[in-house]
């Protein structure tokens, strides 16, 4: 077992010798498609193991094991040339991504190469200095992702890596914390063989989430495991963030992860053409807010819908979206629930269409430093029109700070253990919560 924090402190003292690579975004995401294909590598070696048709969608001399491990390999101006004239140009435009093929082999192949196209699309190759790409690529080559106590490690790791980036700066997106994914994923209770949906995915939180939830209590065999990853559904408009979800989803098990798409699911098409098809059984998600999105956008939207503040568009969305008795929970700020305008007749259609049953307010803070914005979580049921007004009454619970404690910060976050009294609290939905109690903290 290698000390895979040591190792990621010495890549990131490495990268910052190099004079290609300014900041942590640039950083990040130089580690991570060189992460990505150290995992890929690992991941195929154990499917090559057990599967005897296996078909790699690299050519031999693209694979990490051919280029990158042995450590005396190709290095300085060599190596620098490889991956910009050679490497970068192959996994951007020469996978083979389609395939009119009926064998089951080449069309995993083609997935396979679809995902690795998706990846290296917007990559890049930020460092300059050949030596210190090998030094970098030596250092990854010591951990084996093969090996679990690497790869839980890598996990935390991975995790503190999301955060992170955050620190970056992005525009109304902010890295969820894993307590309040957690608390989510466990109200929502996905099924086995329930749909599930992040429409703005990020770098996969709920859905690594979710996917653990659902192997905890659910996956009894490898059927079971098909069904699980079957289920998975994510959408991500910005490069990296796509990048980190995929291979996220790649170390929870789900090897060729081609649900994770790189789109924009507001703009991909009108808010109309969205159908019975498009229908999932569970939303899980915390939409960019106070984000803008580019112009145009908003005419997707019927004229009584039309906003630039993204948050509320995700929100239509995800109401569309939903299965009848489908479930959701989102993540949304105060101006939401008290906003007028296009956030009123929104807020009539939730709570017309839907039974918004629980109002989660989290305190201020959880989502520091990033932003000190109040935030809630609506939970939601889609009912018929039959049902209409579906909901008859809102619980309001107002998550305290534990004792002892002021605010959040990155060393002292917030944790899943606090949801606990919420969770005895909760009820059950199909007998109208009628367990449920005011107190000081609910009514």
């Amino acid at each position: 077992m290698s000390n895979v924090s040591g190792i990621i402190k010495s890549i990131q003292d490495i990268m910052r010798k190099d004079v290609g690579v300014d900041g942590d975004a640039q950083r990040i995401s130089q580690l991570v498609w060189m992460f990505f294909l150290k995992i890929y590598d690992d991941r195929e070696a154990e499917v090559e193991m057990l599967e005897d048709d296996y078909q790699s969608p690299l050519p031999e001399d693209l694979r990490w094991r051919h280029w990158a491990a042995d450590s005396e390999g190709i290095t300085g101006d060599g190596l620098s040339d490889f991956i910009n004239l050679q490497l970068f140009p192959a996994l951007k435009t020469e996978l083979i991504i389609t395939t009119t093929s009926t064998k089951e082999a080449d069309i995993e192949q083609a997935k396979r190469g679809l995902v690795i196209h998706n990846i290296f699309e917007d990559a890049y190759n930020y460092m300059k200095s050949g030596t210190l790409i090998r030094q970098v690529i030596n250092k990854i080559s010591e951990i084996d992702f093969n090996n679990s106590q690497d790869r839980h490690t890598f996990g935390n790791i991975y995790e503190q890596i999301l955060k992170d980036l955050q620190s970056a700066g992005n525009a109304g997106e902010f890295y969820t914390p894993r307590a309040v994914t957690q608390f989510i994923v466990n109200r929502v209770d996905p099924q086995l063989d329930e749909s599930v949906l992040d429409p703005a995915c990020g770098t996969g939180g709920f859905l690594a989430c979710t996917i653990d939830h659902k192997r905890e209590r659910y996956v009894k065999n490898s059927k079971d495991e098909t069904v699980l990853v079957g289920s998975i559904h994510g959408v991500e408009k910005k490069a990296l963030p796509h990048m980190l979800c995929t291979t996220n989803m790649i170390l929870h098990g789900i090897d060729t992860p081609t649900q994770i798409e790189h789109d924009n699911m507001l703009s991909r098409r009108a808010y109309k053409d969205y159908g019975e098809k498009d229908r999932v059984n569970v939303i899980v998600t915390n939409p960019p807010f106070g984000g803008q999105e580019e112009d145009g956008v908003e005419n997707q939207f019927p004229a009584t819908m039309r906003t630039r503040e993204t948050a509320d568009l995700f929100m239509a969305l995800v109401i569309k979206l939903l299965k009848h008795n489908g479930r959701a929970a989102v993540v949304l700020p105060d101006g939401f629930l008290f906003g007028e305008g296009m956030k009123t007749r929104l807020k009539e259609r939730l709570l017309n269409e839907c039974n918004l049953h629980t109002i989660v307010r989290l305190p201020n803070g959880v989502f520091n430093p990033y932003t000190g914005i109040k935030t809630n979580i609506l939970f939601f049921t889609k009912k018929s029109e039959a049902e209409a007004p579906a909901t008859q009454h809102v619980w309001y619970y107002e998550h305290p700070y534990p004792d002892g404690v002021v605010s959040y910060n990155k060393t002292k976050p917030m944790r899943f253990e606090e949801f606990a009294t919420e969770c005895v609290w909760w009820g059950d939905e199909a007998d109208g919560f009628k367990s449920r109690v005011g107190t000081e903290q609910a009514w």
